[in-house]
């Protein structure tokens, strides 16, 4: 059965069932809430309530997560854990479709869906694991960022970001066991 709400003018909302077995119930709040607020499962499933999140007319999506204070919250657009060694290969990632190898320590990540610009944050860290396949000093397991002496390592781009590990104590570039990126914007 359909639930049909006709416009005031014209037009109209259905609300239809799913073509399932058993029932369903969704009660709504007795309030009207406030402005941009979001509706969301309460306490007990089907019983909808509103939330602390809002969306600004913008579609920036608001919420309280502890701190006493509803903020706008920036999503992370992009991250990978990948292999560098060897063949490359993406253990994890969100909106990465792949890694391309351009050589010793230089990488590009390529994204699933676009950056809106090339202004975003650009977050690495890279650790050999202590396998020494890395230079000077690079068993001991510790963490390095994108560096290399004397150049511009990073290339930032709508749809992907190049960059190169390097160690800081020379000018060498080195492939690392686990890559680690995130991208903010």
């Amino acid at each position: 059965m359909t639930l049909r709400l006709n416009g005031s003018t014209s037009g109209y909302t259905e609300i239809d069932a799913p073509a399932v077995a058993g029932s369903n119930t969704i009660t709504l709040p007795t309030g009207a809430g406030s402005a941009n607020q979001l509706l969301k499962n309460g306490a007990t499933a089907g019983s909808l309530a509103f939330g602390t999140a809002t969306e600004d007319a913008s579609g920036n999506l608001a919420f309280n997560s502890g701190y006493g204070s509803s903020a706008v919250a920036y999503g992370c657009r992009a991250w990978v854990n990948f292999n560098g060694t060897g063949t490359v290969a993406i253990r994890a990632s969100g909106n990465v479709s792949s890694i391309t190898d351009n050589g010793t320590g230089d990488y590009t990540v390529n994204f699933t869906t676009a950056m809106v610009d090339a202004n975003y944050v650009f977050n690495l860290s890279a650790n050999d694991n202590g396998t020494g396949t890395g230079g000077p000093g690079q068993t001991d397991g510790f963490s390095y960022g994108a560096w290399k002496r004397g150049t511009n390592s990073c290339v930032y781009a709508t749809g992907s970001m190049r960059f190169q590990i390097g160690y800081p104590g020379n000018a060498d570039l080195y492939d690392q066991t686990h890559i680690n990126v995130s991208i903010f914007r």
